[in-house]
């Protein structure tokens, strides 16, 4: 992924790849965001928290094209963006993987990664699904990823949370996003499941991709994020550079966030 010199760079150093500016959404008489502010720079991992209606999924549907804000600005790499349907922003690399995972339970592995997007061949004039390109093109996916699923013809039915967290993972992963959007992707995981699939963020992570996180399993913001941004009744918070705070601090600024001081994240870049 080419590096634009000019481009603007964050705090961390490296460009930033997101900048999401006075965002704000109303549904009747409910403020879901009020003036949110978010940037994330390439390659940076962004923990996004707060207590439930905390304005999170909704700030996260709008970057990803599945809602309209009602005023604001969205940036991705430096220019000036509109997105009215998420193929608008698949278009422009931006990728969402919602906690529905939308697997389908009774296709095998490599048909989920390339549901809607198979493989063809052409037969005597007719084209055919090409299983076997898929199934040899499914493996090569999994494999640079390092998942661990030994059969690409299992439905996926089969898999177990952790598997199943991750094939979604690697079909986001395989339309070559800029941007990764995850919706509490650890939740119901076992431990060892919940490693897998960290590892498999930072693996995602150190090749580029920008990551937003969303999840309430607050230790797993220390293990994979940069950065962590706290939401409280649509508004920014705070934000924190993940090792220079606490669990602690995190849940009071989560559950106590009308106290915090307001420190939009525009400030910050």
């Amino acid at each position: 992924m080419g590096v634009n010199p000019a481009a603007e760079r964050g705090p961390g150093g490296r460009p930033v790849r997101v900048r999401m500016e006075n965002i704000t959404r109303r549904f009747g008489a409910i403020q879901a965001l009020d003036n949110v502010n978010l940037y994330l720079e390439e390659g940076e991992v962004l923990g996004l928290v707060g207590d439930n209606a905390a304005g999170k999924s909704t700030l996260t549907k709008i970057l990803a094209g599945a809602e309209v804000p009602d005023s604001g600005q969205i940036l991705i790499d430096g220019k000036a963006v509109t997105f009215s349907s998420p193929a608008d922003a698949r278009n422009l690399g931006v990728e969402m993987v919602y906690q529905d995972l939308s697997l389908c339970d009774t296709i095998d592995v490599a048909g989920n990664l390339f549901l809607g997007r198979e493989p063809m061949r052409n037969l005597l004039g007719m084209r055919f699904l090409d299983r076997p390109r898929m199934h040899k093109e499914a493996r090569q996916l999994l494999n640079a990823l390092n998942i661990r699923v030994q059969n690409t013809r299992n439905p996926v039915q089969r898999l177990s949370g952790g598997q199943r967290q991750s094939i979604a993972i690697c079909r986001a992963v395989s339309f070559q996003p800029k941007i990764l959007i995850m919706d509490e992707p650890t939740a119901a995981l076992a431990v060892a499941e919940v490693e897998a699939v960290l590892r498999l963020i930072r693996e995602i992570s150190q090749r580029g991709v920008s990551v937003i996180l969303i999840t309430h399993r607050l230790q797993d913001l220390f293990v994979v994020c940069d950065r962590i941004m706290v939401l409280y009744e649509g508004r920014n918070v705070a934000e924190r550079a993940a090792k220079e705070t606490n669990l602690e601090e995190i849940v009071r600024l989560i559950v106590g966030g009308r106290f915090a001081h307001l420190t939009p994240a525009a400030e910050a870049a």
